[in-house]
């Protein structure tokens, strides 16, 4: 039986338990990362840890440890469960509180981690790529809520799922309500035509990934891809070379169809291969940490 770390306790997972009146149940109320381990290294975790303190100033969610207590956290967690590959799910929520909305009266914020694995697609999608749909639901617009900030409530991204599912796929391209593309439901997504690749900007209402920028900063770079942040139609991506799309769970999958057209040759294009073998490669030789 695995453990979790639960507001300071490792405690079997059959017996880790938040209260049926803690906010982050109830309205979605806290934030999250999810974050992955390679080897015993714990991949981009200062970069996670940062964006999660980020989501909760966002919120107005005091964390209830400091970073340093988190890391130990969650190294502890990882020992407690013999784990060096791994996926870890790191939440703070707002706590128990009164059945209203108000957020300060919940007077102690909640914190648990979760070490398990995770696989989203099949090996075979990764080899020959995926089908993705266009959802007919927009992102949530940043100005209602900042798809930036990480939190509880995904419900925007889960009916677009569903979307995807009822079409037989696995994930959906967002638009935001513009008619820009915007990000897919779980993961953020890159295209490449004439060899130049670009990718959503932030503007766009995208959330800021981990492994989005781990591309564009160090794997685009180093084997010399030029890569432009712009706004995109859904024609443009349809009209691209290749289209790959990014995530921590996910980390570098191609897309091979969308909404039934082709994507270029119909498989894994060149880039998306070099970049998938790239990241692969850094993450085995040592996953940075920073």
């Amino acid at each position: 039986m695995g453990k979790v770390w639960l507001d300071g306790e490792l405690l079997n997972s059959d017996q880790a338990k938040i209260s049926v009146f803690d906010h982050g149940l109830l309205y979605g109320d806290g934030c999250f990362e999810g974050i992955r381990v390679y080897n015993g290294r714990v991949f981009k975790l200062a970069s996670h840890l940062e964006r999660i303190t980020q989501s909760a100033a966002r919120i107005r969610l005091t964390p209830p440890y400091t970073t340093e207590e988190i890391v130990k956290a969650i190294r502890d967690t990882l020992a407690a469960n013999e784990m060096t590959d791994a996926y870890i799910r790191l939440v703070y929520t707002r706590g128990v509180g009164t059945l209203g909305l108000h957020p300060f009266r919940c007077p102690s914020p909640s914190a648990f981690i979760i070490t398990d694995t995770i696989e989203l697609y099949p090996q075979e999608l990764y080899d020959n790529g995926m089908e993705v749909i266009v959802s007919q639901r927009p992102r949530v617009p940043i100005a209602c809520l900042d798809p930036a900030t990480k939190s509880l409530n995904y419900l925007n991204n889960i009916l677009a799922k569903i979307e995807a599912i009822d079409a037989n796929v696995l994930e959906a391209i967002m638009l935001n309500t513009d008619g820009y593309v915007s990000e897919c439901t779980g993961d953020n997504i890159f295209v490449v035509k004439d060899g130049r690749i670009a990718t959503p900007p932030k503007q766009a209402g995208i959330l800021h990934g981990i492994t989005r920028k781990f591309v564009i900063d160090e794997l685009a770079p180093t084997l010399e891809f030029s890569l432009e942040e712009k706004m995109l139609r859904p024609e443009e991506v349809l009209a691209s070379d290749e289209v790959f799309l990014t995530g921590t769970a996910a980390e570098i999958i191609g897309v091979s169809k969308i909404d039934g057209r082709v994507i270029g040759s119909g498989g894994v294009g060149p880039v998306t291969r070099s970049l998938s073998a790239e990241f692969r490669k850094r993450v085995s030789d040592g996953a940075p940490e920073d």
